[in-house]
């Protein structure tokens, strides 16, 4: 059996999501999702449920088994960044002191980057050590549009 897609049109575009057969999400992505792609709506609803709950400004926490595939060190990174708490940031050299790694904030950044299930794991969390937004895989705007919903400075994103 192979991984089924779902897209959602959310206020901040387009989003793919992809589960595996067992129905753990392994990719929120911000763009279509492939061509030909197979729909199995039981495996993906609770994720478009969760992330139409998140937009609409209902849901801080995420309840889905996660699937995320990348080397040791960029799950180690991924689960840190799910600890980040709901309308919080932190900076990627605060990430590497939490992962014992103090010197490595630029490879926490760069796994960041990687993030394959963004939103979920919240990569647009992190900013920079001076309080600036960083990049973000679907640009600078969304992240500061998730950010003011998350601070309350957008009640949701429907709106």
């Amino acid at each position: 059996m192979t991984d089924a897609w779902a897209e959602i049109d959310s206020p901040i575009g387009r989003v793919a999501i992809r589960v595996n057969p067992a129905g753990a999400v392994k990719e929120i992505i911000f763009r279509h999702a492939p061509e030909g792609f197979r729909q199995d709506p039981k495996l993906t609803d609770p994720a478009v449920s969760q992330l139409n709950e998140y937009f609409e400004g209902s849901r801080r926490e995420f309840d889905l088994d996660l699937a995320p595939e990348g080397t040791e060190f960029q799950r180690q990174v991924w689960k840190e960044l799910t600890k980040i708490p709901y309308a919080q940031t932190t900076s990627y050299g605060e990430l590497a002191r939490r992962l014992d790694r103090p010197d490595a904030a630029r490879a926490v950044g760069a796994a960041n980057g990687q993030n394959p299930i963004s939103i979920v794991i919240p990569c647009h969390r992190v900013i920079g050590s001076a309080g600036q937004l960083t990049g973000y895989a679907g640009g600078l705007d969304t992240k500061q549009r998730l950010l003011n919903l998350e601070t309350g400075a957008q009640t949701s994103l429907f709106d």
